[in-house]
């Protein structure tokens, strides 16, 4: 954990993520400029509470994959303690259901860590202007999750009087290890979709389906699609 404070800038910075190079160079780019300045770092979401108690800053710029707390658990929690700080995610995941879920915990801005240094600035130039900024890679998803989520709305129908959404259900479980992502996957599965079919339902690449089939499978510690499915259905977390 690293403190630094200056008094001349004006926007108050601080910075979370677990690889220390990473985070010198955000700071070498920050501080060149005369209205912001880090003024704290640190590699985890607990220190994070600790620090925005200690500094109060402006803006926490926050790795979404951290050890100890992630950057999710985070934004939640520090939202729910100092609501006037404003966060804006660091990643590497271009999906989505990322993006939903921090928005959702209250962050102002969700960044991938490829992005220029001048796109970096004025993204939290935004953020502190009361913007929300999004990058735009990540626009286009949003913009075809949202479609989907307007399908899925007209797609309920009607039983005993009752709006219920067609087909398999995925019931929201908290003992449940898969992410919101994972669950949709799961639910499609269970209704015998192919890969492919997924990805389409989906809006993603049939090899980002893979990969969540792949964490799906590893994390209900099962061999193969049909095990995740008797292990969910089993569980509760779907219906049929």
């Amino acid at each position: 954990m690293v403190i630094t404070e200056n008094p001349k800038r004006t926007v108050k910075l601080l910075l979370a993520d677990d690889h220390q190079l990473f985070r010198e160079g955000v700071k070498r780019i920050i501080n060149m400029e005369n209205d912001l300045e880090v003024i704290g770092e640190c590699g985890d979401g607990i220190q994070v509470i600790e620090l925005c108690n200690a500094l109060n800053p402006d803006i926490v710029l926050m790795d979404i994959n951290m050890p100890v707390e992630n950057g999710v658990v985070a934004t939640q929690k520090l939202k729910e303690i100092f609501p006037s700080v404003k966060v804006i995610i660091l990643s590497i995941h271009d999906d989505e259901s990322y993006v939903f879920e921090t928005l959702r915990k209250g962050a102002s801005g969700y960044l991938l860590k490829d992005m220029e240094a001048e796109s970096l600035i004025n993204a939290i130039r935004s953020v502190v202007s009361g913007h929300a900024y999004i990058h735009p890679k990540v626009t286009g998803k949003l913009i075809n999750q949202l479609r989907r989520m307007t399908y899925l709305e007209d797609s309920k129908v009607t039983v005993d009087g009752e709006v219920q959404e067609a087909g398999v259900k995925y019931i929201h479980s908290p003992n449940s290890p898969l992410t919101r992502r994972e669950a949709e996957v799961l639910r499609l599965m269970a209704e015998g979709k192919s890969n492919k079919a997924i990805g389409e339902f989906l809006f993603i690449s049939e090899k980002t389906v893979k990969n969540h089939v792949s964490s799906i499978l590893q994390k209900l510690e099962v061999d193969d699609r049909t095990q995740a499915v008797i292990v969910a259905i089993k569980n509760g977390w779907v219906t049929l």
